[in-house]
């Protein structure tokens, strides 16, 4: 066995987004584009003597690129990777992996909730030492690199037997095979009350969990059916496969239509909830009532306090920009600090480091806490069950006691997908030239008063992050913002954020979409979505 070096040119288009470099499966599968990129974070990172972390999603190519990012570590002088058993890891217990063993560092392969297989999508994205997401500077250190790389080092040892839990030696580098799910499972058993939680199930609760045959699978059969007592079968699509059996494992009322079925049906379970492709988002149902992510996040925050790993009470709330602002009406009846930070898990992680904030979540189906670095999918819905269990009422019943405390935000999210760039691009220019003339003026009814291109400096560090959304701001507390994504892998994302707060109970049980009528109709003008793109509907609401 011997350590190759491997000469190589740059690849252009290299550059992460904000979960990592994701393109089409067969790019990933080109020649010299895995390593390039690979080389490119150990040279930002360093190997030499270091441990990581590896796992992924289980998409197609997964298991091929786990061995080349083995081979490279080894290659590069790495002292040891932990691996999950089949190459398999979710992002949140990789997350757990990193701080637990106090690694420096983990290489995930993922796409998140982007659809796999052989014609679809891939990632690979680094984690630092904290477990969360690397930082701009990091990401932009390791573009830098792709540009300028000229060879890479690989071992050319025959491959590990992944399959098989334990140690073995790879050219030098030690690598630990290890369960996926158990260290996982215990962390969550140290967070909620699982007593009660399979008190309910005795009672007779029942819960549908699709995993949507993805990431989560296994995780959630040992968590809820075997652990807690969900009935065998309350797991479906448990299995995960290479191409997410066809699914586009995203969880949202448009692509967890299933679940959405079964949960407005007659007859359904108590509580349904699902996960993405690498299990870091969750949606949340309860029988015939769809919660928000931003509903979601803010009634975890307001009950957090039942979970006995968050009795003491929570330091803080951070949330997206684009996230509704329901979560900081709980902080400030709770007099805690909350955040607004860009889009992107690794704004969080300043703030949890730090000590200022205990919960996040993003209107993306991100949740999570200060247990990991990552928004966590299970974590979410553990964290439901735990509310359920304590406050003996259905979902229904929490989701209007908290409206009545707190008011409704009434909120949306329209995604116009695979728009090509050069058209997204212009109309963002368009709309970003108009923001300095729209204070004052009246659109449907409503009053501009303010526009803007949000900006953040972070408060731990100072850091400043700009173009991060247009933000139109009404004088009713009404709000759009509009920002291209940077999780998509072909032409541009469009989301459109809308949003309306309401405190008369007697317009909580409006839809949404009636309710957010008028400032619908107003982003299209004012945007000109339709002349810019050619789209007048999107083609996900969430």
């Amino acid at each position: 066995m011997t350590h190759q070096t491997i000469a190589t040119q740059p690849i252009a288009g290299q550059k992460p987004g904000t979960s990592g470099l994701r393109k089409k499966t067969p790019v990933f599968m080109g020649a010299h584009y895995l390593e390039n990129f690979v080389q490119s974070i150990f040279d930002v990172v360093g190997a030499k003597g270091k441990t990581f972390v590896l796992g992924g999603d289980g998409r197609y190519f997964n298991d091929r690129a786990a061995q080349i990012i083995l081979k490279m570590a080894a290659a590069n002088g790495a002292a040891r990777v932990i691996v999950g058993q089949g190459a398999i890891l979710s992002t949140p217990a990789a997350s757990h992996l990193i701080r637990l063993n106090k690694t420096d560092g983990g290489i995930i392969m993922s796409a998140s909730h982007n659809p796999g297989g052989p014609e679809e999508d891939f990632g690979v994205k680094f984690n630092m030492s904290n477990g969360g997401p690397a930082p701009e500077g990091a990401t932009e250190a390791m573009y830098q690199a792709t540009t300028k790389i000229t060879e890479y080092r690989i071992s050319d040892a025959a491959d590990i037997d992944l399959g098989r839990i334990g140690r073995v030696t790879l050219d030098g580098m030690t690598v630990d095979v290890v369960d996926p799910v158990s260290d996982y499972a215990a962390l969550m058993e140290t967070l909620f009350d699982f007593p009660a939680i399979k008190a309910m199930f005795v009672g007779g609760f029942r819960m549908r969990m699709d995993s949507m045959c993805a990431v989560t699978g296994p995780y959630a059969v040992e968590i809820l059916e075997n652990r807690l007592g969900a009935a065998k079968g309350s797991v479906v699509n448990a299995t995960p496969l290479p191409d997410f059996g066809g699914m586009h494992p995203d969880p949202n009322p448009t692509w967890a239509h299933d679940l959405m079925s079964v949960m407005m049906g007659e007859n359904a379970p108590d509580f349904g909830a699902a996960s993405d492709g690498d299990g870091d988002r969750n949606m949340v149902v309860g029988r015939g009532v769809y919660v928000s992510p931003s509903d979601s996040l803010a009634v975890l925050a307001a009950n957090a306090h039942l979970a006995p790993g968050y009795k003491a009470g929570l330091k803080g709330i951070a949330r997206s920009m684009p996230t509704s602002g329901a979560s900081d009406r709980v902080a400030a009846a709770l007099k805690i600090g909350s955040y607004e930070t860009p889009t992107g898990w690794k704004f969080f992680g300043n703030l949890l480091d730090a000590g200022r904030a205990t919960i996040c979540g993003e209107e993306s189906f991100g949740t999570g806490s200060d247990h990991v670095r990552e928004k966590d999918g299970l974590w979410a819905i553990l964290l439901w069950l735990n509310v359920l269990a304590v406050r003996k009422e259905s979902v229904a019943q929490i989701l209007q006691s908290h409206w009545s405390a707190f008011g409704r935000n009434f909120y949306s999210r329209h995604d116009f997908e695979a728009i090509a760039t050069d058209k997204a691009d212009a109309m963002m220019a368009a709309l970003r030239a108009l923001l300095p003339s729209l204070p004052g003026q009246s659109v449907e009814g409503m009053e501009i008063g303010a526009a803007d291109d949000f900006a953040y400096t972070d408060p731990v560090d100072g850091s400043v992050s700009k173009n991060q959304g247009v933000r139109i701001l009404f004088k009713d507390g009404s709000r759009i913002v509009l920002r291209l994504s940077g999780t998509g892998t072909e032409g541009a994302t469009l989301r459109v954020y809308l949003e309306r707060y309401e405190s008369d109970p007697r317009q909580f049980g409006q839809d949404p979409q009636v309710a957010l009528g008028p400032i619908i109709r107003a982003v299209h003008g004012l945007a000109r979505i339709a002349e810019f793109t050619g789209r007048t509907t999107p083609d996900v609401i969430t």
